[in-house]
Parts: structure tokens; C-alpha cells; sequence
């Protein structure tokens, strides 16, 4: 049997194997007008486990179809990553610096003209960004780390159909950039079950302290609706499944190894919740910004690609 015939009786069976393809679409496969089954498509999601941060999420962006998808030449950027603790990078309490210098890289080579990171910061903001490691990691990949902890950096906004969060201030980076990056770490919280996409969305506002006098996870589902993020990435490599969100020692680390991308902000901390070891509705944030429509919890609905590595 030479190589082509070997080629077409591969996918012959596959095709065979797949109950829902017509006649017309097995000629297209050989017509080029389709991909055969199990071809990169187009995804909602996707899932890489048991790899590194970097290789994680190179694989990943590619089965997107690349950084290019999402950022255009000369365009301004906003990663977005979790730098609100002064902690060391095992502690996971802070967003993985490896994997923020390569979001970086990645958004140059697609033609960025410039990539900013910053994050309002929980503890003092020198010392978070230097002892986080992504201060170091900013700059080796040639991006910008700004301060947040001067208000004059905020604009306020109105917060369309808020029920609880009508308008707040946000940095202005957020509204005058081309593209935004979210990219927060995975970890536990005493008050919302979970942290990742959405409240990430914290460390971009002045006066995170209304959010928690005033039903904190309503307004984290309202504030959803304000700018949506271009990109999610979520970082569960070293996942604080206790005592978050500070985190005590490495004791409280779970070395998952995993990342997840989607657009769908709601999708994607649905499925770190699933990852997380609990049902996405058992997350009140997940459950208000799903009912708002502000994206899917519903995976089942999704096209998902999970990737081992």
C-alpha cells in the first residue's frame, strides 16, 4: 500500500467512525473544503494539562490560532495578571511571572506596539511586584510595569445594568488600550469560593473596598459587563486550594500543572471551578454573571479542546 493510499483509508475510517457525517461532507474532506475529524477547529475554550507554563501556553494559543488572533500590528496591551501579595512565585498566591513574559513575547511577535502590566495591589506594590518575579518578567520581555496606588490613574465609568455597582473608577490603561489580557491565578478565597477571571477584574479598579461592603459577588458579575477581555488565560499550575487568597506556606499549594483559555470570561472561571474541585453554579459570581448572560457556565454547550501534554 503506497503512502496516499494509506493516507485516504486513514480517514476513511475515521469518517466511518463518525455517525453524523454525510455523504457530502466525507466528499468535502477529500475536496479540502472541511477538516477530517479530530482537525484543529474552531474552539470556545481550551485546556492544556501537565506541562509547563510556557509550553502550556504556546500549545494553546496556537490551537486559537495564534496571538495575531488577538492582537493586531502597532496596537497597545494590557496583561493583566494577579500581583497582589508580596509573596515568592511557589507560593502561588501571585500569577506565574514564566508564563507572563511569555504572553508577552507572544503579543510582540504578533505586532504589538507596546504591553503594560499593573495590578492595584493588596500589599505594598513595590514589594509585590519584585518578590512576585514579574516585575523581572515584564522587563526581560520587553513590556512596561506600571504603579497603580495613585487614584489619579483612575477614571470613573458607568456600569451598564449594575445592580449593585453602577459606576467606579477604572485605570485608564484598561479604557485607552487597544486589547486586554486577563490573566489571573486560580486559587481559593474565603468570600467567593474561588478567585480567577472575574475577580481579577479587582486589581484594574481604585476602590475594590465597595465591592466588599456592598455584595461582593454581585458586583463582580456587574463589573463583568463594563469591558470584556479580549483573551483569558488562567493559571493553575500551582493552585491554593486553602487559606487563600494570601495563602500561608507552600503547604497550601496543589501543583495541578494546568491552564485555560477561552474569551468567554464566565466559561473560562466555569471551568477553573471544575478544575478548582467544585460545581461552577457553587460559585456565586459564576452563577449571577451566567444569569446576566455575560457568557456561558455551561460547558457542555462549548467546543473544547483538552490537550495533554
Amino acid at each position: 500500500m503506497d503512502r496516499r493510499e494509506f493516507f485516504k483509508k486513514s480517514i476513511l475510517a475515521g469518517v466511518a467512525a463518525s455517525a453524523a457525517m454525510t455523504l457530502g461532507d466525507f466528499r468535502k474532506i477529500f475536496a479540502g473544503k472541511i477538516p477530517p475529524p479530530g482537525a484543529p477547529g474552531p474552539y470556545d475554550l481550551v485546556a492544556v494539562k501537565d506541562g509547563e507554563p510556557v509550553q502550556m501556553f504556546d500549545k494553546a494559543i496556537e490551537s486559537l490560532g495564534g496571538m495575531k488572533n488577538f492582537v493586531k500590528k502597532n496596537q497597545t496591551v494590557v496583561v493583566k495578571p494577579n500581583i497582589g501579595w508580596d509573596t515568592s512565585p511557589e507560593r502561588g498566591a501571585n500569577t506565574n511571572p514564566d508564563l507572563v513574559k511569555r504572553i508577552i513575547e507572544q503579543c510582540y511577535s504578533a505586532g504589538a506596539k507596546t504591553v503594560y502590566v499593573f495590578d492595584n495591589t493588596c500589599d505594598n506594590w513595590n514589594k509585590c511586584y519584585e518578590n512576585s518575579g514579574i516585575q523581572k518578567a515584564v522587563k526581560d520581555a520587553g513590556g512596561k510595569i506600571v504603579p497603580a496606588n495613585s487614584e489619579s490613574n483612575y477614571q470613573k465609568v458607568d456600569v451598564k445594568n449594575g445592580k449593585k455597582l453602577k459606576n467606579t473608577k477604572v485605570h485608564e490603561l484598561i479604557i485607552s488600550s487597544d486589547v486586554f489580557i486577563n490573566v489571573p491565578v486560580l486559587k481559593s478565597h474565603g468570600s467567593s469560593v474561588i478567585t480567577a477571571a472575574m475577580k481579577n477584574h479587582m486589581g484594574i479598579v481604585w476602590d475594590r473596598g465597595y465591592w466588599h461592603r456592598n455584595d461582593l459577588n454581585q458586583c463582580i458579575a456587574d463589573f463583568a459587563a463594563y469591558r470584556k477581555p479580549d483573551l483569558i488565560v488562567v493559571d493553575a499550575y500551582r493552585v491554593m486550594t486553602k487559606r487563600g487568597p494570601r495563602g500561608v506556606s507552600e503547604e497550601d499549594i496543589v501543583l495541578m500543572k494546568s491552564l485555560i483559555l477561552s474569551k468567554d470570561i464566565v466559561a473560562a472561571d466555569a471551568a477553573a471551578a471544575k478544575l478548582f474541585g467544585t460545581e461552577p453554579e457553587k460559585v456565586p459570581y459564576i452563577k449571577l454573571a451566567h444569569e446576566a448572560g455575560l457568557g456561558t457556565m455551561d460547558l457542555t454547550k462549548l467546543s473544547i479542546n483538552r490537550i495533554k501534554m
